[in-house]
């Protein structure tokens, strides 16, 4: 192979191999800070990360859903791209937890690739070159006042 098509074929191969996901751990309550700060969330919604403790549920489940948001990385700073695309998520549980009549999400956790992520104060976030996303999965509650 002539030198110059081994340069080319590692150099094609580049963008691919920066092309994965990069994955981070991320507080929920950042995330909904930034909603609430920027008028996105009203609070009328409350998200419940699996793990974490849950006011009583009254009656049963209303449902269960999966979100998968993304926003460009163009600009954006990765930890803020994270929590712009998980809030672009928690706006779309909020809408439809209020169609539902709910007022809470429980047992929110990551669901990326239909992978499931547990834990009781992160989810994950996927960066890579160009987009970052996240996808959650919640169940659709009332809960106690």
């Amino acid at each position: 192979m002539k030198p110059w098509a081994l340069a080319l074929a590692v150099l094609s191969a580049t963008p691919l191999a920066q092309a994965r996901d990069k994955v981070s751990l991320q507080p929920l309550e950042e995330a909904v800070r930034l909603g609430i700060k920027e008028g996105k969330l009203d609070g009328s919604v409350k998200f419940y990360l699996s793990g974490a403790p849950t006011p009583p549920v009254q009656g049963a489940a209303l449902g269960e859903e999966h979100v998968n948001r993304r926003t460009s990385n163009g600009g954006k700073e990765p930890v803020f791209a994270c929590h712009w695309a998980a809030l672009s998520s928690l706006i779309a549980l909020q809408d439809n937890a209020k169609a539902r009549g709910a007022n809470a999400v429980v047992n929110l956790h990551s669901f990326f690739k239909e992978k499931t992520f547990k834990d009781p104060i992160n989810f994950e976030c996927y960066t890579g070159n160009m987009m970052t996303g996240v996808t959650l999965k919640g169940t659709y509650v009332r809960t106690a006042p």
